[in-house]
């Protein structure tokens, strides 16, 4: 149980962040290029993530990192970046309301690529969730 409830509080944490990120970066996007608006926030982040870092004592050799793992961080890396250049500039023309759930639509990606290259296995009510996240998004972006 306490690793289950170990994930579960840093997914929860995640989710709040993520809301204020999309309410905090609509507000910062609204008197400046949204691509500027993602560097300025990218330098935050590295910033933040350096002094963790060192704060924790978690630096090791890059030498000690394989080949593989800089190829699949270095192409999460080009992933998150065009997410944020995208996600940025749908804040500049779209509500925060809209744009984030659609963004989350990644949720119902992630269980598709999951199951499609990771041989990952979802129950029927796994994938009826994964629906109902789907319709979800359909139904917060409609305009009534």
């Amino acid at each position: 149980m306490q690793t289950h409830s170990t994930w579960l509080m840093w997914a929860l944490m995640s989710a709040a962040f993520a809301a204020l990120t999309a309410v905090l970066a609509k507000v910062g996007v609204s008197q400046i290029n949204s691509d500027l608006a993602t560097f300025v926030r990218t330098v935050v982040i590295l910033i933040v993530l350096a002094a963790f870092v060192t704060a924790t004592g978690q630096w090791q050799a890059p030498s000690a990192i394989t080949g593989r793992t800089w190829l699949f961080l270095a192409l999460s890396g080009l992933a998150t970046g065009a997410s944020w250049v995208c996600y940025f500039r749908a804040l500049k023309v779209g509500d925060a309301a809209r744009v984030a759930p659609v963004d989350k639509l990644s949720v119902v990606l992630v269980a598709v690529f999951g199951v499609a290259f990771l041989g990952e296995r979802l129950s029927a009510a796994n994938w009826a969730g994964v629906c109902l996240i789907a319709g979800g998004v359909v139904l917060v972006t409609w305009r009534v």
